[in-house]
């Protein structure tokens, strides 16, 4: 089903509903919303776009972003977004990669990616007037009706270990994905506002869908971004409200919320994934803002739907082994079944490591014009994940590393995530990053990165002292590497490629 019909449902429904919001100001009501987007539906006919073309969006968090999106689907075409902090270079590249002719920017996206595009693609941002022009054509008067199986999503992954591929998300796998959200997640209510201060071309926006289909409010912050101070004031004043937000982003709420003695009123829930989310870290932030979180794991491959971890879960502390769980990502999503298999695509019984796999109503259809990747991902209806993990008997998974992030020393396998949990603990380091530096001795030894709280100090003494008591012996780090900040990308996942080029290469790190 083409997404733009659960728009035009809701705004025939309830027409009067506030949809739209910056900040505290309300911009449109539903019928609003939806009668702009059918407008530019219009308009991008007018232009040549049909269904199944790609149409790019190149921009920072915006309402119009979301009347973008549904333009784009009322037209019947496919979304192509892409993270306004990427390079124009980047753009480009994706651009060009998905045959788009057309992408929407804004003031300052527009003009950087103009000299960066082939002849023919154009550039409109929503600033200019033809984009109001375009909201004001002919209308569409009801949205291009779409398979599920039709192509609307297509999103690149973040390149880390060369060019980005686009993944192919058809209309049935989000509406899979929406549909566990409110089996696994939380149901929304109209009353409800999902707060986008995460990437819209990502997570947080992709989260829409439930929102629009309950004709709950959407919210873009003032300051288009993540703001700690600014989300826990547009929870007072506009809660309930939900987001999703990177663990990096949880910790900085948590700290400003610690600091100004505030709870989170009127943040319902905050959907957190996109990274390992540390037992120190939750723990606090369960204490100071209370019964407010839940986990979900996906990827781009599978969208936001591989497994959960409900806040009733994050915040139990009664079941005897309520830390294991409060330490894995959850169960199986309900349109999902995964498993973890051998490289030989065995299944692994309850507690043996080995790769995560997925398969179900969510997983892509596969990769842009690329079947050798997909068919190294995909293999016999399963979406090989390249996470390391673990399932216990209750089917709880556990995430321990990427594949290629697991670290052999002498014929060990050392999994970094089990590393740095334990440095973590120690109340003076603030952040920790553990990857493989070569070795002709023992093939891999194990390096951490790890940056000191403000004001502490840390001696390796302690730190080793530490891994001793709680790891064996041959899982303790051999060199200990004092930084000032670990490298990111624009999602605040910590860049272990960087990390282990600057030890191959002993290059310094960029701050």
């Amino acid at each position: 089903m083409n997404p733009a019909t659960w728009l035009d449902r809701t705004a025939r429904r309830l027409p009067q509903a506030p949809a739209l919001f910056r900040g505290n100001r309300c911009l449109s009501d539903y019928a609003g919303f939806r009668d702009r987007v059918a407008a530019l539906a219009g308009g991008l006919q007018a232009r040549g776009v049909e269904p199944g073309d790609r149409v790019a969006l190149f921009l920072a968090n915006a309402s119009e972003y979301l009347e973008a999106l549904y333009g784009i689907w009322w037209a019947g075409a496919v979304a192509v977004p892409i993270n306004g902090k990427l390079h124009p270079k980047e753009a480009a590249w994706i651009i060009a990669d998905a045959g788009a002719a057309l992408v929407f920017g804004d003031v300052a996206s527009a003009a950087a990616l103009k000299p960066h595009l082939a002849e023919g693609v154009g550039v409109l941002s929503i600033a200019e007037a033809e984009f109001e022009r375009m909201c004001c054509s002919e209308p569409l008067t009801a949205p291009v009706s779409l398979g599920a199986e039709a192509v609307i999503w297509l999103f690149y992954t973040s390149g880390t270990t060369g060019q980005p591929k686009g993944v192919m998300l058809t209309a049935g796998n989000l509406a899979s994905m929406a549909l566990c959200y409110f089996a696994d997640v939380e149901e929304v209510r109209q009353e409800d506002a999902i707060l986008y201060a995460a990437p819209m071309s990502h997570g947080a926006g992709i989260y829409n869908f439930m929102h629009v289909m309950r004709g709950a409010r959407h919210v873009v912050p003032e300051s288009g971004g993540f703001d700690a101070a600014e989300v826990l004031r547009l929870g007072e004043t506009l809660g309930p409200v939900s987001m999703f937000a990177a663990p990096t982003m949880v910790r900085r709420l948590v700290d400003v919320a610690r600091a100004s003695g505030q709870h989170g009123e009127g943040l319902r829930s905050i959907i957190y994934a996109g990274g390992p989310m540390y037992e120190a870290d939750i723990l606090e932030a369960v204490e100071v803002m209370g019964a407010r979180f839940i986990q979900i794991y996906g990827q781009g491959e599978c969208p936001m739907g591989i497994t959960a971890l409900p806040r009733v879960t994050v915040a139990d502390r009664s079941h005897p082994r309520w830390r294991q769980r409060l330490a894995s990502v959850g169960c199986a999503q309900s349109e999902v079944e995964v498993a973890i298999f051998d490289p030989e695509g065995h299944s692994l019984p309850p507690g043996e490591v080995g790769e995560i796999v997925v398969r179900g109503r969510t997983v892509m259809k596969g990769y842009w014009q690329n079947p050798k990747a997909t068919a190294a991902t995909l293999r016999d209806g399963w979406l090989w994940t390249g996470d390391m993990g673990a399932m216990d008997g209750d089917g709880y998974v556990t995430l321990h590393d990427r594949s290629k992030d697991m670290i052999i020393s002498g014929g060990s396998n050392i999994y970094p995530r089990e590393v740095e949990e334990v440095l973590l603990s120690h109340p003076d380091l603030s952040e920790v990053a553990v990857v493989g530096k070569t070795d002709p001795e023992w093939g891999e030894v194990v390096v951490a990165f790890v940056v000191v709280a403000p004001g502490k100090t840390v001696d390796v003494a302690a730190l080793d002292a530490l891994c001793l008591d709680r790891i064996a012996r041959f899982k303790r780090p051999k060199h200990y590497r004092f930084v000032s900040t670990l490298p990111k990308n624009n999602y605040g996942k910590v860049l272990k490629t960087e990390l282990r080029r600057h030890l191959l290469h002993e290059t310094p790190l960029e701050e």
